[in-house]
């Protein structure tokens, strides 16, 4: 008996109604990425283990899917090697490749590969799948793809206040209420230094970016477990539970940093965002001291964006960082981005049915099919419409017309158009709106026209 197939753990096919959304998706975040002047350029799925390693922090190192070297790769692994069943150093013999984890270590990689075809500062944006070898659970799979934008090779904080306000535009577009959170790397520093933890940043920023996750029982007991003392978690807990306006949130933290320059440099950066955002955003944009983004690249502002009306984790972040191209031999090269989370965006948007008709309808009419004269006309029809840009088909056999009905219903496609001898006699057509039922008999500029315009029927 065969094997019934299926498909790995944290991935999922897409039906052509799925697709259809998910392109809706990627086709509204770029054409916002194009009013705001950024390109797009392409990597490859995978990319060397040694471009990946190292970049993410220890647990974003065991995330990473490593791919087996093509032919014999125990060749030089020994028995002993074997029987060790050490799987980090097996893994560090037979593997060079890997799939990527994001999108943002590779375009690190290609702007320090292609540096000299650059025009600096250089605004790039990319949608492609990425890979994590992670638990899979409800909004989290191993396979989704990331829509990123980034800026290259400028300090100013405009760039940081444009992301912000294209995450906006974007979420306005989609019909989504969302919450901008927004923090900073320095203050963050800042913290760890006024607690006496200065080296344990990691270990911090790592801990308090789960709060919404575990809980801050849950917090402070993986705090405690990475070796800060009890004293220190102490001082830590009002900064965690910090409330109040933007403004009163800063004016606090200027006073608890201010003897951290780092801490105090964080909250001028935050100030300049958010003085320029004031008033021109449709979503409400928070200072939260306990989003720390995990990945340890970041180095100053930080950005994460919640659904409104959805249970969900986060559904874009990203932030700023100054030495991502330092580790490929290019330092001094700063850099800002966000990626959009389209596989969560795509489960926010259908568990609240904001998809509009049009990005969901595909074939627009449908031609029934009556026999091979009637066929040949039809044909010459289609041409004029799709010129007209309609998005038209003919079902390919003279199949009963329940049949070929039954398919216009299971497609949602909402004209059809009938040509049968009384048509075919005064070179017309009949149109069906499949919605109210009603029928016209049209020339093929009328048709056109009627389905162009969307008129009201007579």
């Amino acid at each position: 008996m065969s094997q019934k197939p299926s498909i790995p753990k944290g991935t999922r096919d897409f039906s052509p109604i799925e697709m259809a959304k998910r392109n809706y998706i990627f086709n509204t975040i770029r054409e916002v990425y194009a009013l705001y002047g950024f390109q797009q350029i392409e990597t490859p799925a995978m990319e060397n283990l040694s471009t990946l390693m190292g970049k993410y922090g220890e647990e974003g190192d065991k995330l990473l899917f490593k791919i087996l070297n093509s032919g014999d790769c125990l060749r030089d692994i020994s028995d002993e090697q074997l029987l060790e069943r050490n799987i980090p150093r097996f893994a560090a013999c037979v593997c060079e490749k890997g799939l990527r984890y994001d999108l943002t270590v590779p375009f690190a990689r290609y702007v320090v590969q292609h540096r000299e075809e650059l025009t600096l500062p250089f605004k790039r944006y990319q949608i492609q799948p990425v890979w994590r070898a992670d638990r899979p659970q409800k909004g989290r799979y191993r396979e989704f793809y990331q829509c990123d934008a980034d800026v290259v090779g400028s300090e100013s904080l405009l760039n940081e206040v444009e992301l912000m306000q294209i995450i906006d535009t974007v979420f306005t577009r989609f019909g989504v209420r969302v919450c901008i959170k927004i923090n900073n790397r320095k203050i963050l520093s800042g913290i760890a230094e006024m607690i006496g933890q200065a080296d344990k940043i990691v270990d911090i920023t790592v801990a308090i970016d789960k709060l919404d996750k575990i809980g801050l029982d849950n917090v402070n007991a993986e705090l405690a477990e990475a070796g800060i003392p009890a004293e220190a978690i102490e001082k830590l807990q009002p900064i965690i539970q910090l409330s109040g306006s933007n403004e009163e949130k800063l004016a606090t933290m200027r006073e608890v940093l201010k003897d951290s320059e780092i801490g105090l440099k964080g909250i001028e950066e935050c100030e300049f965002i958010l003085s320029k955002l004031k008033g021109s955003l449709n979503n409400p944009i928070e200072l939260d001291l306990t989003l720390a983004r995990g990945l340890n690249y970041y180095t100053g502002a930080i950005f994460e964006v919640k659904a409104l009306d959805v249970e969900i984790g986060s559904i874009t972040g990203g932030g700023r960082y100054d030495n991502l191209t330092g580790i490929f031999g290019m330092p001094g090269l700063s850099g800002v981005g966000i990626s959009f989370g389209a596989d969560r965006i795509f489960d926010v948007l259908n568990q609240l049915d904001l998809y509009p008709k049009s990005a969901v309808n595909t074939t627009q009419l449908l031609f029934v099919n009556f026999g091979e004269a009637e066929a040949d006309f039809c044909m010459k029809v289609l041409q004029s419409v799709r010129a007209a840009g309609i998005r038209a088909e003919i079902y390919p056999d003279a199949a009963k017309m329940k049949k070929q009905m039954s398919y216009a219903n299971a497609k949602a496609i909402p004209f059809v158009a009938l040509v049968g001898e009384t048509e075919l006699a005064e070179q017309k057509v009949t149109l069906k709106n499949m919605e109210t039922g009603e029928q016209q008999l049209l020339t093929t500029e009328e048709l056109i026209k009627c389905i162009m315009h969307n008129v009201e029927w007579a």
